[in-house]
């Protein structure tokens, strides 16, 4: 998306989602439910215009949101309204009244200039939430928390995980896309042991990465699930990262248990040169 014109005005919209029922984060053809269409579709609704969205990270079908952030340009009219009085966050409310309760959007406000919520992001972070109990999770706790169906070596998959963490070609762990660059800095990379009296077997992944690729995060947290199941070796993961394509050895874990839980940006005046950095094909060199 370019900047806006001059009559628009670029808005910040902070969210949550609970991705279960969508068919994932980008607009799709066929009437398919996605987080996209369906907020685009209210925010349309409100301006009386198309509005179009651009996202800090597309999630896949089933993946959650704790904090998303995405922007649009809207018409300068619409915050000149009666209705909003030039106070963006007034549409907080009126979202709320008409999305429905798996999105919510807690947070509108005036984009500051060179602001673009994919590219002028420094990082994204995610959980991944996984139990080996053999009753599953809690049922308050279903729709968020995956199940792996063999126990886990908890420090075997952070050893897995610590050899994954820097700047690679995480190729072997992407799905493709044309003319796509797998080159990732995948940041930091840890496991914790979240287990209560209610939920034993219980087990968090946290991730931290400039940028991640297409069911990048489901495989790393399947290659270390992997190596604590005992099913590989901990050179599993070193060996993977040598691999220049996908490769069919690295398990997917279920998209249920994953979830964005936030998305760094710089300084204000940072954002512009951060977008044109981040537009430029990564390399290890």
């Amino acid at each position: 998306m370019t900047a806006p014109s001059p009559d628009t005005v670029r808005l910040r919209f902070d969210l949550a989602y609970d991705g279960t029922d969508f068919h994932g984060w980008a607009k799709q053809k066929g009437g398919l439910r996605t987080v996209e269409g369906v907020l685009a579709e209210k925010l349309s609704l409100i301006a009386q215009t198309e509005i179009e969205l651009t996202v800090a990270g597309r999630t896949d079908a089933g993946v959650h949101s704790a904090h998303q952030v995405a922007h649009a340009d809207v018409p300068r009219a619409l915050l000149e309204s009666r209705s909003i009085h030039g106070d963006p966050s007034t549409l907080v409310r009126r979202l709320a009244k008409l999305l429905p309760d798996d999105i919510r959007v807690h947070d509108v406000t005036f984009a500051p200039e060179g602001f673009d919520a994919r590219f002028s992001a420094l990082t994204r972070h995610y959980v991944y939430r996984v139990t080996t109990f053999p009753a599953g999770p809690l049922p308050t706790r279903a729709r968020d928390t995956a199940t792996w169906p063999h126990p886990v070596d908890i420090d075997a998959m952070q050893e897995a995980a610590t050899v994954l963490v820097g700047l690679h070609d995480f190729a072997a762990f992407c799905r493709p896309k044309p003319h796509a660059t797998t080159i990732r800095d995948l940041q930091s990379f840890t496991w914790h042991d979240v287990s209560t009296p209610h939920e034993p077997e219980l087990y968090e992944a946290h991730l931290t990465a400039d940028a991640f690729c297409w069911n990048m995060v489901r495989s790393l947290v399947g290659c270390c699930l992997a190596v604590g199941e005992g099913r590989r070796d901990v050179d599993f993961a070193a060996a993977l990262l040598g691999e220049t394509q996908r490769s069919d050895t690295c398990p997917v874990a279920p998209a249920k248990g994953l979830s964005l839980t936030g998305v760094d940006y710089p300084a204000s005046e940072d954002l512009a040169a951060r977008a044109e950095t981040a537009r430029n094909r990564r390399s290890l060199e």
